[in-house]
């Protein structure tokens, strides 16, 4: 028997436990029950932070008028207020939120997603360059005009993330340094994609295209829509239902596709499937918000430290982090330098690059 906290995990996957023992009713409670109760309390902090974000910017709106505003578009209510006040928090802030607590969460999503299929705990999708090959994607067809009005910055962005993504795995597959090895891939093919986006832009955008879409590229959530509302949260929700509907098959690749395989897990066919979900959500998340970094380097981590290595608690952990920080980074960012807002990229990297420091030097200390 293993012991530690992976070792439980292990243990909790690979024991024959009695269908009607207490310990596995036990165990049952703490995967699904706690989860439960975890993404029941996660929610409310998360609505509390999305309320108090909208009140913040150049023009004071109260957490009261915030209320009311909300009820009266949900039909509960006829509260009058004003149509300034109204427009602001509808039209502007409250979408803006709503996406930036999407995107934390589906990018949150896809680092734990990559940290455990490729057993790497620096893998996030910026990282791998799966985040710069979704922006030469989008931007190649926006300015480019690839693949006609049939393809769309979402359709360009997720075929640009599977090619990134596949050049990686190549890269990786004859580097000579082990998990290291897919790192620097990421790295070689991020600033092949961010040389390719340059080019695109230098040989074919003027000065007021290419500043517009450099500032989308930092990570810009100005003028979000209830359009990108809906796009985002429906890409994220399937994501997170399959994430912990593969919650089992996550714990047991965390010990390799040997261990998951003895298990009864079809290791090929999980693989692919998560590694397209993870490249549908980076694309979808960056043609709506920009290549935003580090969020699904640094929000797993901080799960696993909190709630344990079991994903079936660290993916909704992981959710609820992810959309929180990204609504107080977003909020942050939009009062930091008002009346310009600052991209929400710089935010998330300067919380991100330290971590990812930290990170190479707690692997370092432990070969």
């Amino acid at each position: 028997m293993v012991v530690g906290e992976q070792g439980r995990a292990l243990n909790a996957l690979t024991l024959p436990v009695a269908a009607d023992s207490p310990s596995r009713r036990e165990r049952q409670w703490s995967r699904y029950g706690a989860a439960s109760v975890l993404t029941l309390g996660g929610l409310i902090v998360l609505a509390v932070s999305v309320g108090v974000a909208v009140t913040l910017g150049p023009a004071d709106v109260s957490l009261v008028n915030v209320r009311d505003i909300l009820l009266n578009h949900l039909g509960l209510a006829e509260i009058p207020v004003r149509v300034s006040e109204d427009a602001i928090v509808w039209q502007e802030r409250l979408p803006r939120a709503l996406v930036a607590a999407a995107c934390g969460a589906g990018l949150g999503l896809c680092g734990a997603i990559l940290q455990s299929l490729l057993r790497n705990p620096l893998a996030d999708p910026f990282v791998l360059g799966v985040s710069s090959g979704a922006s030469t994607g989008a931007v190649a067809v926006g300015m480019l005009g690839l693949g006609g009005s049939s393809l769309g910055l979402s359709g360009g962005a997720f075929l640009g993330a599977l090619v990134a993504f596949g050049l990686v795995l190549l890269l990786a597959r004859f580097a000579s340094s082990g998990t290291s090895g897919v790192i620097l891939a990421g790295v070689a093919s991020t600033q092949l994609f961010s040389a390719l986006t340059s080019l695109i832009m230098f040989a074919f955008a003027d000065s007021d295209e290419a500043r517009g879409v450099m500032f989308w590229l930092l990570g810009s959530l100005e003028g979000m829509r209830w359009n990108d509302v809906g796009l985002s949260t429906a890409v994220v929700g399937v994501g997170a239902i399959v994430c912990i509907a593969s919650a089992r098959s996550l714990d047991a690749f965390a010990f390799g596709e040997d261990v998951a395989a003895s298990l009864g897990i079809p290791v090929a066919r999980t693989r692919v499937l998560l590694l397209i979900l993870t490249a549908l959500l980076t694309a979808t998340l960056v043609s709506i918000a920009g290549a935003v970094g580090f969020v699904g380097l640094v929000l797993p981590h901080a799960a696993r430290l909190l709630f344990g290595q079991r994903h079936a608690r660290v993916i909704p952990a992981t959710i609820v982090l992810g959309a929180v920080f990204m609504v107080w980074v977003d909020a942050a960012s939009r009062v930091a330098f008002a009346p310009t807002p600052l991209p929400v990229g710089v935010g998330t990297a300067l919380v991100g690059v330290p971590v990812f420091v930290l990170l190479l030097l707690r692997r370092k200390g432990r070969a």
